[in-house]
C-alpha cells in the first residue's frame, strides 16, 4: 500500500508538459479491435487504466508492443474472443467500451459489468437502446452483459440524455455496419472527437463528431496506421487550478487551449490571470490578488467538466465569501467533501449542490482519495494547506495521472510517495 505525504505552503512555479488524454485513450484502445491490422498509438498516457486496457487486449489475443512508455503498437488481427476477462474489466469503467467494439467486430459480446470510480448510479440503458436499434439482443441477467446479433443493420437513434459512454459505444458498434447510422443528442467531448478522428484515420467514415448529430457511413473494413492521442484536458485543468490555489505561476505545454476555455473562464472570474498561446497556457496570480468567490455547474461539454469539479471546490475552500458548486451529471460525486472538512473546509452539501464558505486556511490532515479526480483535489488542498497532509488510497490517482507527483515536485511542490506496510493480521 502506498500513500502521498504533502507539505503545504510552496508556490508552484515553472513549466509542466501535459500527457495524452486518459479519456481519449480508453476509447481509442478498444477501437483497435475493429482493425485487423497494426495500429500505432502515440502520446498515450502511462497510467494504470491504459496498461489495464492493453492487458485486456492481450487476453483477447491481440499483440501489443511497447515502443516506449507513450507509444504502443497494437495488432488485433488475431483477436478471437468476444468475452474479455472479468477480473480485469471490473477494475475500470472504460471497459464498457468493449461492448461496442466487440459487437462491431464479432456481432456479439459477453462482459462483466465494468468498475472504476463510483459516483452513484451509472445506467447503461442508452447503450442497450442503441445496440438493440442496430439489431442486437442484449441480456443483463446472471451478472453478465451479453449482446448478440446475426447481422447488424444501420439505425437512427436519439439518446434520451447526453451520454459520453453511450456515444462512444455507438460509434464503435456502427463503423463497420453497412449503411448510414445517425446518432442524435450525442455527447460532444474532445475525446469523442479524438475517437472519431482515430477511426477516420483508419478508414472509417464518421462526420459530425463534436456536434449533437453524428453520422456514420459504414465501411467494409478498416486499415492500420499511426495516430497521436490529444493532450489531456483534465490533467491540464488540474494543474491550472493547482497553480491558482498556490498563488503560483505555471506554464502548461502540450495543450489545446480551446479545450480549456471554460476552466480558464472560471479561474479568471476568481481573479486569476490566464494567458493562452498556440499550444500552451500560462496561469499566474499577481501579487496582492484577492480572490473572488464564484458559482459554477458541472455540465456536459462545452460546459464546465464534471471531472474538474472536485479540484475547483478544493481551491474555493479558502476563497473569501460563499461559492456554490452544482453537480449536473452524477448523483453522488461529493463524497470527497468529508475529506476536505478534515482539513478545516466549511462546506455544506444539499443534494447535488455544495455550498462552500471560504475559510482563512486549510490545515494538513490524514485524508483519502475517494476517487480519481477527488484524489487530485486532495493534492491541491494539501499543497494549499498549513502543515503536512497524508493521502491514502492513491491507486485512484494512478489510474488517470501520469507521473503526477513528479510533475508537482518539478514545480516546487513538496510531495513524497511512501510505501506503507500493513501489519494488521
Amino acid at each position: 500500500m502506498e500513500k502521498l505525504v504533502v507539505k503545504g505552503g510552496n508556490r508552484l512555479e515553472g513549466e509542466v508538459t501535459i500527457s495524452g488524454a486518459k479519456n481519449a485513450a480508453v476509447g481509442i484502445i478498444p477501437a483497435c479491435i475493429l482493425v485487423k491490422d497494426k495500429c500505432r498509438l502515440e502520446n498515450l498516457p502511462d497510467i494504470t487504466d491504459t496498461k489495464l486496457f492493453l492487458r485486456i487486449l492481450e487476453q483477447l489475443n491481440a499483440k501489443v508492443d511497447y515502443i516506449d512508455k507513450s507509444t504502443v503498437e497494437i495488432d488485433c488481427t488475431n483477436v478471437d474472443s468476444f468475452s474479455p476477462p472479468g477480473d480485469l474489466t471490473r477494475k475500470m469503467r472504460g471497459s464498457s467500451y468493449l461492448m461496442g467494439a466487440l459487437l462491431g467486430r464479432f456481432g456479439r459480446f459477453e462482459i462483466d459489468p465494468p468498475g472504476g470510480c463510483d459516483f452513484g448510479t451509472r445506467p447503461i440503458d442508452q447503450h442497450i437502446k442503441f445496440f438493440e436499434a442496430l439489431g442486437a439482443e442484449v441480456n443483463t441477467s446472471y451478472g453478465l452483459i451479453r449482446g448478440k446479433s446475426d447481422k447488424l443493420h444501420p439505425a437512427n437513434v436519439y439518446f434520451d440524455v447526453v451520454t459520453v459512454g453511450a456515444t462512444i459505444n455507438a460509434i464503435l458498434a456502427s463503423v463497420l455496419v453497412e449503411g448510414l447510422t445517425v446518432i442524435e443528442n450525442a455527447a460532444k467531448e474532445p475525446h469523442i472527437v479524438d475517437l472519431a478522428n482515430f477511426l477516420n484515420a483508419m478508414g472509417a467514415n464518421i462526420r459530425g463528431a463534436g456536434t449533437d448529430t453524428i453520422k456514420i457511413r459504414g465501411v467494409s473494413s478498416l486499415h492500420g496506421g499511426s495516430y497521436s492521442v490529444i493532450p489531456d484536458q483534465i490533467e491540464a485543468g488540474t494543474f491550472m487550478i493547482a497553480a491558482a490555489a498556490t498563488r503560483g505561476d505555471v506554464v502548461l505545454k502540450n495543450v489545446i487551449p480551446q479545450h480549456l476555455d471554460i476552466i480558464a473562464s472560471k479561474l479568471r472570474e476568481t481573479g486569476v490571470v490566464v494567458q493562452e498561446g498556440e499550444e500552451s497556457v500560462r496561469v499566474f496570480v499577481p501579487e496582492g490578488t484577492k480572490f473572488r468567490h464564484i458559482n459554477f455547474t458541472a455540465l456536459p461539454y462545452p460546459g464546465y467538466p464534471t471531472d474538474m469539479q472536485p479540484q475547483m471546490v478544493a481551491f474555493l475552500t479558502t476563497v473569501e465569501g460563499t461559492s456554490n458548486a452544482r453537480e449536473g451529471i452524477w448523483d453522488d460525486r461529493f463524497r470527497y467533501i468529508n475529506e476536505l472538512k478534515r482539513m478545516g473546509a466549511d462546506i455544506t452539501v444539499e443534494g447535488k449542490l455544495a455550498i462552500i464558505h471560504g475559510v482563512e486556511k486549510l490545515t494538513g490532515a490524514s485524508v483519502r482519495a475517494t476517487d480519481l479526480r477527488a484524489g487530485a483535489a486532495m493534492i491541491i488542498a494539501a499543497l494549499m494547506a498549513d502543515g503536512t497532509t497524508e493521502i491514502r488510497d492513491i491507486f485512484h490517482i494512478d489510474r488517470g495521472y501520469e507521473n503526477f507527483e513528479e510533475k508537482f515536485v518539478a514545480l516546487g511542490g513538496d510531495i513524497k510517495r511512501i510505501t506503507v506496510i500493513d501489519d494488521v493480521r
